[in-house]
């Protein structure tokens, strides 16, 4: 039975620490030598994407490449997603051709269809509502740098957008208290908030800065327009001024805490250059480890 990566509802923890396990296992061996060209040898991804990327698709195919598959890239002219063909069509389509299928869409229904009716694995590579690949290799850097995730503290500022809505759903599974201070109205989806506290998990919805810092081991932002926002640009600017992530702000937080953002940054509004280049900061090991947990990702769904 073919599994899915649509978001982590569906995950179980010990599901979500076998891939954490295996990409860091992966990250290992790679880093001493070890040759993984055999683990997806002859194996191949499309890659569709709506939005353009440079790290989703970079640690995508370089994924691929050192696993021993290959990637195709079917970038928004190449197939009009459900324009010069319907989804269904696309779906079944390349389900004939490829072994899985990875997606980075504006709405998150295309990729739930595009899950509906291919015969192989999908993976959300970013949609509107999550980004559960950009939290994968989020929680593998934290571990990496805390040793552990159960019972850390994730302060997100900013808006409650796609990675929000990730980081809750896996802070949920693997035991993280999760915090978030955004303006009101920019809260993440309460359907999210929902499930994560049925599960036990500490989920708090905060308008203030400072209060969601206070203490944490983890703070995080990403930027306040996101692709296909850009017509609220200057609104955003306005609603979210106060929401940054700067060196006043780190002195509330743990003195180890770990500065996060999933990039593109956007210095001096959502982060400051210098709270980016802190010696606590993980921005470049979590864009480093999209490729790793990918790996893991990737091994465990296409390998079997």
């Amino acid at each position: 039975m073919k599994k899915d990566l649509l978001h982590f509802q569906n995950w179980t923890t010990s599901e979500l620490w076998e891939i954490l396990e295996t990409s860091a296992h992966l990250k290992r061996e790679r880093r001493s030598g070890v040759d993984h060209q055999g683990l997806l040898r002859g194996r191949t991804l499309a890659l569709i994407f709506q939005k353009p990327s440079l790290r989703t698709r970079v640690s995508f195919e370089a994924g691929m490449t050192q696993l021993g598959g290959h990637a195709i890239y079917l970038g928004p002219d190449d197939i009009k997603l459900g324009q010069r063909e319907t989804t269904e069509d696309i779906a079944l389509n390349l389900s004939r051709y490829v072994d899985g299928i990875m997606a980075r869409v504006f709405g998150h229904e295309i990729v739930e269809e595009l899950a509906r009716y291919a015969s192989v694995p999908v993976i959300n590579g970013l949609s509107d509502s999550f980004h559960p690949c950009q939290a994968l290799g989020d929680m593998l850097t934290i571990w990496e740098r805390k040793r552990r995730l159960e019972g850390l503290t994730l302060a997100f500022i900013g808006d409650g957008n796609n990675v929000a809505n990730s980081l809750i759903e896996a802070s949920a599974k693997l035991g993280l208290r999760f915090r978030i201070a955004c303006p009101p109205g920019r809260e993440p989806l309460a359907q999210v908030v929902a499930e994560a506290r049925t599960l036990g998990a500490e989920v708090q919805i905060l308008h203030d800065p400072k209060e969601a810092a206070r203490g944490a081991d983890v703070l995080y932002t990403d930027v306040w327009t996101s692709m296909g926002q850009e017509a609220e640009a200057q609104l955003r600017r306005q609603q979210f001024r106060g929401f940054q992530v700067n060196l006043d702000l780190l002195q509330l937080a743990h003195p180890q805490a770990l500065v996060m953002h999933c990039l593109p940054a956007h210095y001096g509004e959502e982060i400051t250059y210098e709270a980016a280049r802190t010696p606590n900061s993980a921005i470049f090991d979590q864009a480093e480890n999209r490729l790793h947990a990918q790996k893991g990702l990737l091994a465990l769904l296409l390998g079997r």
